[in-house]
Parts: C-alpha cells; structure tokens; sequence
C-alpha cells in the first residue's frame, strides 16, 4: 500500500511536542484522573465558566448580609421576573451565584430539599455553615466520578447562626467553601474583592451602599442592571425595587462627582 503524503509546507513535529498534545488531551478530557503537574482540567474549566458568569457581590454587616448582583439585559417581550440571581433556600438564608444558571437551579433544589428535611428530622433550622458544607459536598462528589462534570458555578450563602450573628459563605466547583466577611464571584470578582479589601470595615452602618459600589466599579450600566437584596435577623428577604436602586446609585454618583470637584480645585491660603 502506499503510504500518504504530507502535505507540502507542513513540517512533522517533534516527538516530545507530539507526546505532550496527546499527554494533554488525555488529561483535558478525563474528570477523575490529575495530569502530571497535578492539575484536574475540567475543574479548572469549571472555574472558567464561574469567571464568564455576571458578578455577584457579598457584605456582612453587624445585623444584616446584603447582597448585590449584576443583572444580565432581557429581551424586550421577556419578563424579567423569570430570570433571578438572588434566591431564599430557606427561613434566614438565602443565595447568589455566578455561572451556569441551570447548574444552579439544580443545586438549588437539592439545596431546599436538604433544609426541608432538616426541619423534618431534627425541629430546627438549618445553620448557614452547615448548607454550605451541604452545597459544597455535592460539587466535590462532580469533580471525582466518572461520567459526569463539575458544576459550572460559585455561589454565596449567607444568613445567621443561632446567636444572630451574621454568616456568609462562598463555594466553588472543585467542592471548597469557606467564610468571609464580604467577597465577590463572577467576571471581574479580582478587581471587586481588592476594592472591598480596601473599602470594607468592621461595623459599618451601610453595607448596601459598599455592595453598589463594588458592583458600580464593573457594571457600566450604573443602577439598570443591578439588583440589591438585603437579609436581617427575623426579617424576610428584602430585595430593593428598581427605583430605590436607581436613588442609592444617583446619590453615590453625585458624592463622587463632589469628591473629584473639590481635588480638582485648588486649596486657598
């Protein structure tokens, strides 16, 4: 038989390349098994899709957790109620996320499912930390069984302990969750969480105004696209109407437009 003939112009890689493509396609494609420099890909990928999802940011304050989300543009004959980012799981807790948002929906149910048997079984609420580790749980168990993916997802939790005091919670795909004080998730969450690390202190009267503006940093759109929720101890969950957003938008806009004014202008002796 002959043999074929490689196209002209085209120069035959060497081995190492050839044994590194395949090394690597190997490794991109199997869920369950590490590459040599102990990375699982489709994890890392997962992680990539949370990264392309719309920002979502946390605060926790000395009685209340808010919440602020960036909220993706509808079609015009779309009702918007439909398309939500900020959902209740249970009494005093409650959830955003940035990612997948039919991975989300899934988690979501297992999740009200969970406090719903919790109540059931032991006549209390569920902690906060608790359906954290519960969330968490279930993404791990995605990123070592055959057959299946990681979710494409991060989420925050937040609600209060038993005590009263304030929890927020982040989780991610590879299945690790952990506590903060405030933190962000999404497209630009680097930026958003450096801005907070500046911003943020302990016992501030107004997380919401902290949440729009981290949110304000990255969403051009100012208040349109932005939704606020806010969570306080026996208080159902709050999500502020469009235009009280739009107010708390315009009045920070203008406290930043006087800041600049009065730098700009030279001081009088």
């Amino acid at each position: 038989l002959a043999r074929r003939r490689r196209p002209s112009g085209t120069a035959r890689r060497p081995p190492q390349q050839r044994e590194a493509a395949m090394s690597s396609g190997r490794y991109d494609r199997a869920i369950t098994v590490f590459s040599p420099d102990g990375h699982l890909f489709q994890v890392e990928y997962a992680m990539e899709a949370v990264q392309k999802g719309t920002t979502a940011v946390g605060v926790r304050g000395d009685s209340e957790i808010v919440i602020g989300v960036e909220k993706k543009s509808t079609a015009k004959l779309q009702d918007p109620r439909t398309i939500r980012k900020i959902h209740q799981l249970d009494d005093g807790i409650c959830l955003s996320f940035a990612g997948l948002t039919a991975d989300a929906r899934v988690l979501i149910n297992r999740a009200r499912v969970e406090c719903q048997s919790y109540r059931l079984t032991l006549e209390d609420p569920p902690s906060v930390e608790y359906i954290a580790r519960y969330i968490a749980g279930i993404q791990q168990r995605y990123t070592q069984r055959p057959g299946v993916r990681p979710f494409g997802i991060s989420l925050l939790i937040c609600g209060f302990d038993a005590a009263g005091s304030p929890e927020l919670y982040q989780t991610d795909p590879s299945g690790t969750y952990s506590a903060w004080k405030a933190t962000a998730t999404g497209k630009n969450a680097k930026n958003v969480r450096e801005f907070l690390e500046k911003k943020y202190e302990e016992g501030m009267g107004d997380p919401v105004k902290l949440a729009l503006c981290a949110l304000m940093e990255v969403v051009e759109s100012g208040g349109k696209n932005i939704e606020v929720a806010v969570l306080r101890k026996g208080s159902p969950l709050r999500i502020l109407s469009e235009e009280e957003v739009a107010e708390r938008v315009a009045a920070i806009e203008k406290e930043k437009a006087e800041e600049e004014e009065k730098a700009g202008k030279p001081s009088i002796s």
